[in-house]
């Protein structure tokens, strides 16, 4: 799968709260940014398994195999620029028996989760090889989001330090 579908639903996502948030003078200046991701294994897309069944469907498909999460970023900056990126990130899944299936599945831990599964729970044990983002998997690749956010003039590292300051000693 390639990640314009993605790249397209973030854009949409942001434009419309763009233009939700457009008539708020409290916040019609605002930065706003979107995501959209997805979880592929060749040319099948997997969504969130909403039955048992779509979540042993999606483990077992990943079993011994790598597969991408794509996550569509898109931000608008106040003075209405766009900037879109797609994160790309392969995940490769040791072979999983049934017995380890069935345990996670029952864990309950893939619900609401594309694929089916948490990397950064029980999941993580599943997981062979990893080229990309890990935040990406998680939910949100938060260096590249950063860095499109630092680009654009946000002041990320300054709120940083000044939250520093705000702490008790």
């Amino acid at each position: 799968m390639r990640g314009e579908p993605v790249a397209r639903l973030a854009r949409a996502k942001g434009e419309a709260a763009r233009d939700q948030i457009a008539d708020d003078r409290d916040i019609a200046d605002a930065y706003v940014l979107a995501a959209d991701t997805v979880v592929s294994v060749g040319r099948k897309v997997l969504t969130k398994p909403q039955y048992v069944e779509e979540a042993v469907a999606s483990l077992q498909l990943l079993s011994g195999r790598t597969h991408r999460v794509l996550t569509g970023l898109c931000l608008i900056t106040p003075d209405d620029k766009l900037r879109t990126k797609i994160v790309d990130t392969r995940v490769r899944f040791k072979h999983l028996s049934r017995s380890e299936i069935e345990a996670y599945v029952a864990s309950r831990e893939w619900r609401g989760k594309a694929g089916g599964y948490a990397i950064q729970g029980l999941a993580g044990s599943f997981v062979q090889k990893l080229v990309g983002s890990y935040t990406n998997v998680v939910g949100l690749p938060l260096t590249e989001v950063t860095a499109m956010i630092v680009a654009e003039g946000f002041p990320v590292h300054f709120e940083w330090a000044r939250a520093a300051d705000l702490e008790p000693e």
